[in-house]
Formats: C-alpha cells, structure tokens, sequence
C-alpha cells in the first residue's frame, strides 16, 4: 500500500496537479498504469477522470476534445493510433492539454515528432514497471525534455546502470537497468526465488537495457530478452524499429530475432502498413540501409494486417510467431 501512496503523491507533485485538473485514459484500471498511475493520481488530486473502454483512436480524441482535459495518459500504440486516425481534429482541439504522457513502452521519436506537428501538443514519456508501481523516472515539466529518453529519476528513487558483472558503468554505457526506491516492491508473492533473483538489497533488477547521460536523464534501449545477435554483433530492435517508423508509409512495425544456422539470429520485422500503401520488401531493405548499418537491416520482412496487442495496447512480440507468418 505505501508505494501505491507514495506512487501517487510524488506523481501529484511532480505534475503540479490541482483539482482543477481533468484527466483522461483509455486504458484499463485492472492494469498498474491504468490503476496506480491514472485513477490513484486523480484521487489523490481530487480531481476528475474521464475513462474510455474500449479504446479507439477516434473516440479518444472525440473525449479530449468534449471534455477540454488537461491530462491524457496512453501507451506507444494508443499515440500512433491517434496520430494515424482520421477527422478533423487538430491544435485547437488540444488547447487545454497541458500533460500528454506516455508509458509501458518505448515512444519511437518520429511518432513524438508527428504528433507535435499534427496536434501542437508534446507528448512526454516516463518509465516504470509492475514492480515499481508503473513508475521510476519521468519529464518533469519543470526540467528540459529529450526526445528519445524518460527522464530524471523521480524524488526519492535512485537508478543504476550495469554491467553483467554488477558494476555500476559509467554515463553512456549501455548495461541492465536497476531501480531502488519507495515505489519498489517487496517481492513477488509466494515467490521467493523469484524475489531473490529480481530484488536484492532493496535494488529491483529490471530486465531493460538502457544507458544514463551525463545529466541523469535515463535512455531505455531495449529489453535483454529482446536484444538479437546477429553474426556476433549485437542488434537493438528499437534501434531497428525508431528507423522504420520514418517510413511513411509505415503504422506499425515490431523488430524480432528469428534463429538462423548461418548467424545465429536474423533480423526480421512485422509490419502493419498504411491502407493501400504497396511496400516491396527490397525497396525498404535499401531504405533501411540508408540509414542503418547493414547487419542492423531486416533480411526478413512480413506484412499484417495487425500487431497482436494486449489489454493494455501493447505490442506482443512474443505472440508472433514467425514459422506460421512465414507459411
């Protein structure tokens, strides 16, 4: 109970969040961010919150604008829906937006960028997992923005970076990412191996790969359990995927590693493209090469009509499976 207060008072501060405030979300309160961050933040505002079920992009905007609300909280594909839905909807519909946050995974850069250009409106991105109480660092709107990062360090939290041997590195360097702090859990219940393997020393071990600038600002890269090795050489998806959603003619796209007998894993990419748009697969590889080294390049490429998402809008790249795209 005490992280979910504290999750929420600090949030509270940081915002600057006053009863006159009006949120909004489309995403469900079963989940940690829908639950802990949007509804908790508002109570603890006393202010009001329009919700959404089930989320469409359309009708997202339709209640941005109907209910003039000052805070909206979503995730990457939430954004890059609204961004791509069609209407009328524009700056002025967004006049009295102060706080557009985002969440539960990486942004892509070119989806912030469009949706300033369409809407007027910036949208910042935060960090946090399950086991933080969906929170960890944040874009204050106190501190300078940085497309591409999450963050500072919310108050009271600390963040590491480090190597496999457990050393802290150094600002720059790209290592596992690790979180203490009173949004921190206690551990997993009734899973004491679990626990120990996760949290030791109050330090929450978070399975993300990211690296720190040298102002503090934390730079998610990737998921350890997505990282691909190709050839030896090490292949960020995002890295991957934050090119390819420059592609205008791209909604969509989610970067795996398939096993390959020659490298070990090639780099593949499911892609949901835009209605009516004909993308032929070598055209995007010389895109792509254009602008990424060319081990980095998916020699695999699939067409969908749709990414599998979860309840949260999240794209699940454990749910593709390849062997049956491929038949």
């Amino acid at each position: 109970m005490a992280n979910l207060l504290d999750t929420a008072r600090t949030l509270v501060e940081q915002l600057h969040l006053t009863a006159a405030d009006r949120c909004g979300t489309g995403l469900p309160l079963f989940h940690v961010f829908g639950q802990a961050v949007c509804l908790n933040l508002a109570l603890a505002a006393g202010c009001s919150i329009s919700l959404l079920s089930p989320f469409d992009p359309t009708a997202m905007l339709g209640m941005i604008r109907r209910d003039r609300l000052t805070l909206v909280a979503g995730v990457p594909t939430m954004w890059n829906a609204m961004l791509h839905a069609a209407g009328d909807f524009g700056p002025d519909d967004f006049a009295d937006l102060r706080l557009a946050s985002s969440g539960g995974a990486s942004l892509p850069g070119e989806v912030i960028s469009a949706f300033s250009e369409r809407f007027g409106c910036t949208i910042l991105e935060g960090y946090g997992l399950t086991e933080s109480t969906a929170a960890a660092t944040y874009h204050s709107p106190d501190h300078e923005q940085r497309v591409g990062s999450v963050g500072l360090p919310l108050p009271g939290t600390a963040v590491e970076v480090r190597g496999p041997d457990g050393d802290v590195l150094p600002a720059g360097e790209v290592g596992e990412v690790y979180l203490r702090g009173p949004s921190v859990m206690k551990g997993y219940w009734n899973r004491p191996e679990e626990t120990a393997a996760d949290l030791a020393d109050g330090w929450l071990k978070t399975g993300d790969l990211g690296r720190l600038d040298g102002d503090g600002y934390l730079h998610i890269v990737d998921r350890v359990k997505d990282l691909i090795i190709r050839g030896g050489y090490n292949v960020y998806p995002r890295e991957v995927e934050e090119v390819l959603y420059q592609h205008p003619d791209i909604v969509e796209v989610a970067v795996i590693g398939v096993p390959d007998e020659r490298y070990g894993e090639e780099v593949a990419a499911v892609i949901t493209a835009r209605p009516g748009a004909e993308i032929a697969p070598e055209e995007l590889r010389a895109w792509a090469k254009e602008q990424l080294s060319a081990y980095k390049v998916p020699h695999l490429i699939r067409f969908v009509d749709a990414l599998p998402k979860g309840a949260t809008g999240k794209i699940q790249k454990r749910a593709l499976d390849w062997k049956a795209l491929s038949a």
